[in-house]
């Protein structure tokens, strides 16, 4: 069973992976981010949407597979709505993993579930505008308040990488403060609990369940941890396969990322491509 060329990772253990995946997709997990991945990178966040492929890309996957899983930093309740999972005919063992694995949404019961937010979050929510004020946030610099941990955006600065790197030490210095750590992204500066990431959320995730075979797609330095999770799968002799979803719209795709894909595609228009494949290619060897 072949895949587009287009399609074809270009590592031997992406394609190695890849046949494992074919040939028993149900001991095989589809791990997914969302922004960037699934829903294009937007000015506003609150106005992402999933691109329109997905959910019917993944409804026609998700029976196929052992498991399909979003991992996002956003609320898993947020991934589920912006994503248009909730009650989508094909969905109904969907996990979603908000909160970098804090929350967990599950499709069968519509149920989230969640620890407390630690109490370095609500202090740093609470002296924030301060230090942003003090470090001279430029025009266009913005907070996103995730519940459990509080992002601030420079994407709407007149030079945001310069934003930015003005930014790092005095958000750097306030998260250290409350016990907190910053999570480095695209235009965005994270400020959330440590040991919280997509690599523990998709290890916990696989932990116990009979699933030898990981596909991960991921656009932006947070997904870091996930691919290295893979990684030390493969090297306990798991295949794994990373997919590097390379967003369109002005910004170049992550190097750190991009170089360790074994796959890179076009943006969430990419992926729909990957997953729909996958899903016809598995339908036709049934």
């Amino acid at each position: 069973m072949g895949m587009p060329e287009l399609l074809t990772p270009r590592t031997a253990a992406g394609r190695d992976a890849l046949a494992a995946l074919l040939a028993a997709p149900r001991e095989s997990v589809v791990g997914l981010d969302f922004d960037g991945t699934l829903a294009p990178i937007v000015a506003d966040p609150a106005r992402a949407r999933a691109h329109p492929g997905v959910v019917p890309a993944l409804s026609a996957l998700a029976p196929l597979v052992g498991a399909v899983v979003v991992v996002t930093g956003r609320p898993a309740a947020v991934a589920v709505e912006y994503g248009g999972f909730a009650d989508a005919p094909g969905l109904e063992h969907l996990t979603v993993l908000g909160h970098y694995g804090a929350e967990r949404w599950d499709a069968a019961t519509k149920e989230t579930t969640a620890p407390e937010p630690p109490a370095g979050v609500a202090a740093v929510r609470a002296e924030l505008p301060a230090v942003l004020a003090a470090a001279s946030a430029p025009p266009g610099t913005w907070t996103e308040d995730k519940g459990r941990a509080l992002a601030v955006h420079t994407r709407r600065a007149d030079r945001p990488d310069e934003a930015l790197e003005l930014l790092r030490a005095p958000l750097a210095a306030l998260a250290a403060a409350h016990g907190l750590m910053v999570e480095p992204g695209r235009m965005v500066l994270e400020l959330r609990p440590p040991g919280v990431d997509k690599g523990a959320a998709l290890t916990g995730f696989l932990a116990g369940r009979p699933l030898r075979t990981v596909l991960y797609v991921g656009d932006d330095l947070g997904d870091l941890p996930a691919y290295e999770a893979v990684e030390r799968r493969r090297g306990e002799g798991l295949p794994g396969l990373l997919v590097c979803s390379a967003t369109t719209g002005g910004e170049a795709p992550v190097g750190a990322l991009a170089d360790r894909a074994d796959l890179v595609v076009p943006g969430p228009a990419g992926v729909v491509e990957l997953l729909a494949a996958l899903a016809d290619g598995l339908s036709r060897a049934r």
